[in-house]
């Protein structure tokens, strides 16, 4: 079975890798440090390449992410494009990352994972004026595929009720995602107090626990609180034009692993130093929602 060996011996070999497609991006969010850096829409061509690449490598789970996924665009392809042949390679789960403002008729990838960070209020503080935007893209969306995606930090720390609620009413989303801030440099300020964390993932158990929809593993929590899981994952890769990082392009920034804020880096990483209780976690919630 797909990953099982790794598991099994704990090895570092990747399985999941995410293709970043450009770094432009229509919005200017205040926590995020990787977007409008070169405005660069790498070729079908490269991407492609990466893709038979990393499949040979064994990767069966893939990302796109950006920038914004739905600004990319080469000689009339767009991110249909990429997903419909990454499916015909044979990626298993192909998952496309937005930042919602755009329509979102994509239903050939597994998951639309969108950002939606708070209630109106704060979302638009991060985000810019979009809320009511991303909302009702939501409900025109053509397939039932999105999962939100909401980084939890200082300005929507008191929001993350709201987005279960979000997740819960609207058809067309399966689920919600949630992450801490990462401090990326210049974001810092952002950055939640480990005792704040624990009080977060406290609630997000009490939605879980109240039928609400959460794709995280609540048998992680104890970990990311205090980020006593080992970093960086190697299972994980990132692929930006030509370039491999190991689980994220954030390891090339001194001191930046030990304060990472992604739950899925704890959940994997996990699951690959063989915690029984994760994997079965993982198995029945990647069941549930993908």
């Amino acid at each position: 079975m797909f990953g099982i060996s790794t598991i099994v011996f704990k090895r570092r070999k990747p399985i999941l890798a995410t293709i970043i497609l450009t770094d432009k991006c229509n919005l200017t969010c205040k926590h995020c440090a990787v977007n409008n850096i070169d405005c660069v829409m790498y070729s079908y061509t490269s991407i492609q390449r990466e893709m038979h690449e990393l499949y040979n490598q064994g990767i069966r789970i893939l990302f796109f992410c950006g920038g914004e996924t739905f600004l990319w665009e080469d000689d009339g392809r767009n991110v249909r494009s990429l997903v419909v042949e990454a499916k015909r390679i044979g990626f298993l789960i192909v998952n496309v990352v937005t930042n919602g403002t755009f329509r979102l008729d994509l239903p050939e990838a597994d998951l639309i994972l969108l950002s939606l960070d708070g209630a109106k209020e704060n979302h638009n503080k991060i985000r810019g004026n979009t809320y009511d935007d991303i909302l009702r893209n939501i409900e025109e969306a053509t397939s039932d595929n999105i999962c939100l995606y909401m980084a939890i930090n200082r300005v929507n720390i008191a929001d993350i009720e709201d987005v279960c609620e979000v997740a819960a009413i609207q058809s067309n989303v399966r689920a919600v995602s949630f992450n801490f801030h990462t401090p990326y440099p210049g974001t810092e300020s952002l950055s939640l107090t480990t005792e704040e964390k624990r009080d977060c993932l406290r609630r997000i158990e009490n939605m879980m626990e109240r039928g609400y929809p959460v794709f995280n593993l609540k048998s992680a929590f104890p970990n990311i609180a205090d980020n006593s899981f080992k970093t960086p994952c190697y299972q994980c890769l990132v692929v930006e034009n030509g370039r491999s990082f190991v689980c994220g392009r954030c390891v090339e920034i001194p001191g930046l692993c030990e304060r990472c804020g992604y739950f899925f880096a704890a959940e994997y990483s996990m699951v690959f130093t063989g915690s029984i209780k994760v994997i079965l976690d993982m198995l029945g919630t990647y069941l549930k929602y993908v």
